[in-house]
């Protein structure tokens, strides 16, 4: 089956949500299933233009979600005018980032906070994981889904979100 015939696109900002995307597919822990992706994988895209280019332009027989898995609330994502009543985009917000999920699960959020330190920098500096942007290290970390559930279902918790967000844990079955 080639993309064309796919319902849903996710793409990852980066290895970690990569891996963390993965993970939840590979378990069916997701609203969506790897049979519904393009080529049955998350993809890595930031530009709306070379996604469009990669993917749209080839002909689909129907509508497309796109999940965008991010920390960023500012990276704008459109598509031309000729696909845009194909597309629906949904933007999934792991701001600041989603080592979050490494820091809640060691149960360090609060020694965290108090750090001034990015999320990423406080597990490599203080928690001495160097690798937590490597999509194995992630993959292997959250080996456990269980594992994994927790910390997204901790740190929306704790978040304030905003109400015309969506987070991973909207993802959930």
């Amino acid at each position: 089956m080639t993309g064309r015939y796919a319902s849903a696109a996710c793409l990852a900002e980066g290895a970690a949500e990569q891996a963390v995307m993965d993970i939840l597919l590979d378990h069916d822990l997701l609203i969506f299933e790897r049979e519904d992706l393009i080529d049955r994988k998350v993809l890595r895209f930031r530009s709306a233009e070379k996604f469009e280019q990669r993917y749209l332009r080839k002909g689909f027989s129907g509508p497309i979600t796109i999940y965008r898995i991010l920390d960023s609330r500012r990276e704008n994502f459109s598509v031309s005018r000729a696909y845009r009543h194909l597309v629906k985009v949904i933007n999934v917000i792991t701001a600041p980032e989603i080592e979050m999920l490494i820091i809640l699960n060691e149960g360090c959020y609060e020694h965290y906070k108090r750090s001034g330190q990015k999320p990423s920098e406080f597990c490599k500096s203080i928690l001495k994981l160097k690798e937590v942007k490597n999509y194995d290290f992630v993959k292997n970390y959250f080996s456990d889904p269980d594992v994994l559930v927790y910390a997204i279902r901790e740190y929306t918790r704790i978040s304030k979100i905003r109400k015309d967000e969506d987070t991973l844990q909207d993802l959930l079955k």
